[in-house]
């Protein structure tokens, strides 16, 4: 039996200790997986009220929007959360060459396990990740 939370209609995400919460990229168009980040509750207001994707980054303790150096954002379609309200599904549409990963790729997700071992299955580079972030005017990569 589901809980009386479990089916209200009052938006309450769960973010964790650190104030965070996962949230897992989707393509609007196509469904695949983009790209997994975190939000805080400052990234998830400036997504609603921009429509452009924000997240939170870890490694530089500071928000971003995605693509503000690359040029590669990502539009707000629709967010859907899990039971919990702990994990949000961000639907996005591609914009600029239509990559979501700083490696140049369609998506982060470009590699498999097999055998126990990793093999390249999206080699396609929609941009030279080199050009884009080694110049002065983005000195480095968005990396979460």
């Amino acid at each position: 039996m589901s809980s009386s939370s479990e089916e209200s209609t009052s938006f309450q995400p769960k973010f964790d200790s650190n104030g965070l919460i996962p949230a897992i990229v989707t393509d609007a168009v196509d469904g695949s997986v983009l790209m997994f980040a975190f939000m805080n509750a400052d990234a998830l207001a400036r997504t609603l009220d921009s429509g452009m994707v924000h997240f939170w980054s870890r490694s530089r303790t500071a928000l971003w929007r995605k693509g503000e150096s690359s040029g590669e954002t990502l539009r707000l379609v629709e967010i859907l959360t899990d039971c919990d309200q702990d994990v949000l599904q961000i639907k996005a549409r591609r914009e600029g060459r239509g990559a979501a990963c700083h490696t140049g790729r369609k998506s982060c997700f470009y590699r498999r396990l097999k055998d126990g071992q990793l093999e390249i299955i999206d080699s396609v580079l929609l941009f030279d990740p080199a050009e884009v972030y080694l110049s002065p005017k983005n000195p480095r990569p968005e990396r979460l």
